[in-house]
């Protein structure tokens, strides 16, 4: 899937605390300092690691995926749940156990074949044991004029259900970083569907209008966080068409962005073909199923 260069997607943007943050780096074992510190950089400054923005981003899109097409692993899977993956370890071992046969390039090629048919839909685009990724982010690293050099420290408790006050030796504090605080926000994908590509707006809508909150402490109103997109440039390759590639490289050497499209042209057209290619998966229902 990988060995022919297709496309290319690059976003580049801002990601804003609307509130404070908290993406813990696990508790603490200073005997001076927050029990839950913050993730940080080498120099100390608070990070926001690509996969938390990745992974929370993969569980709305799979939560509105679900509210289409139901709880069918095949297109939906849990990936915290072996059994609930679209493809599992068994039914591999199975495949491979049916083409063991077959002729080496024929064996690669027909096992490419039914992993890329029986992924589910989001994990054609954020990866999965047995299919590579093609979305990848950053770790999201501090505006420097944002941030003022601090953590705000906050308390926590926990409640005995009893008693209804604290609960002896429960008490802890931890950190977060403050409102307002901005982080740079890089994205690539490549070779991607035009199908997936309307998945990935939809999930970055999700981010651009505060719906996708980040971290811990979300019950507390933490983690809430605005995306804004600077630039989303789109190069897409035709195969019959070297020299446009050559092309690209030369340009893209010297730091010209001029063999680029702008991506916000064809957002709506790839929402569509993700909506069409939704709908061949799903069976349509009947006039009187639909009724009930």
């Amino acid at each position: 899937m990988f060995d022919i260069f297709k496309n290319r997607l690059e976003i580049t943007g801002k990601l804003t605390t609307i509130t404070a943050l908290r993406i813990s780096a696990g508790r603490s074992t200073e005997p001076i300092g927050s029990d839950l510190p913050v993730i940080k950089d080498a120099l100390g400054r608070p990070l926001i690691p690509g996969s938390s923005f990745k992974g929370a981003m993969r569980s709305r899109v799979e939560s509105f995926l679900r509210g289409i097409v139901g709880n069918n692993r095949k297109l939906v899977a849990n990936p915290a749940n072996e059994d609930e993956w679209s493809i599992t370890s068994k039914e591999i071992s199975d495949f491979k156990e049916t083409i063991k046969n077959f002729k080496p390039g024929e064996k690669e090629e027909q096992l490419h074949k039914y992993i890329v048919e029986n992924t589910d839909l989001a994990s054609h685009l954020f990866g999965s044991p047995w299919l590579a990724s093609k979305f990848q982010v950053r770790d999201l690293t501090i505006v420097p004029d944002t941030w003022f050099g601090q953590y705000q420290e906050r308390d926590g408790v926990a409640i005995d259900r009893d008693t209804e006050t604290a609960a002896d030796g429960k008490l802890y504090d931890f950190q977060v970083v403050p409102a307002g605080t901005q982080f740079e926000f890089q994205a690539v994908v490549e070779n991607a569907e035009e199908w997936e590509l309307g998945l990935l707006m939809i999930g970055l809508h999700q981010f651009e209008t505060e719906q996708v909150p980040l971290g811990g402490g979300r019950s507390r109103g933490l983690g809430v966080v605005k995306l804004d997109i600077n630039e989303m440039l789109w190069f897409d390759y035709p195969e019959d068409q070297p020299e446009l590639l050559l092309d690209y490289l030369k340009k893209l050497v010297m730091g010209d962005k001029s063999a680029y499209e702008d991506a916000r042209d064809f957002k709506d057209h790839w929402v569509q073909k993700l909506i069409e290619h939704i709908q061949t998966k799903v069976p349509k229902k009947n006039n009187t199923e639909a009724k009930r």
